[in-house]
């Protein structure tokens, strides 16, 4: 038997559906304007330079980016002819490869960095309680923690 959403509970669903595509939206076109890349781009140099040595197993990113590994392979092949990422050869699986955040990617993260977070701020925390803001955490691990499994 399909439990429908009752009134209250669509509302909150669109609500959210609304939000979080207008915050994505909002994210995307700042770091198009001010860093000549998108949202997606932006999450795969992060998610490098916070790995040891600026490198991480392709498969490894892919899953960090929430990306299929054919989408992440295009995009760091298109991060590759910026100079900001490069692959490696994994030594131990000679299917394998790595991506490793170049100095030039990491320049070009440290640049768009600061307008990112503004754009985060204003879009998010800034309309938000520090009480809204501990319960946001709270329901976004709790979502996440289900189904990340």
């Amino acid at each position: 038997m399909t439990r429908w959403l009752d009134a209250d509970e669509q509302h909150t669903w669109r609500n959210f559906l609304a939000a979080t595509q207008l915050i994505n939206e909002a994210l995307d076109r700042q770091l198009q304007r001010d860093a000549s890349m998108p949202h997606t781009y932006y999450m795969i140099l992060v998610a490098l330079s916070e790995a040891p040595a600026r490198s991480m197993r392709m498969s490894e990113l892919a899953a960090r980016a929430q990306s299929s590994q054919s989408r992440l392979s295009h995009a760091v092949a298109r991060l590759e002819e910026r100079g900001w990422v490069r692959r490696e050869r994994c030594p131990d699986d000679g299917r394998g490869s790595f991506a490793v955040l170049t100095d030039a990617g990491f320049a070009a993260l440290a640049a768009a960095a600061p307008g990112h977070v503004e754009e985060v701020r204003r879009s998010l925390f800034d309309v938000l309680t520090p009480e809204q803001v501990r319960r946001l955490d709270e329901i976004c691990v709790a979502v996440r923690n289900t189904l990340e499994g």
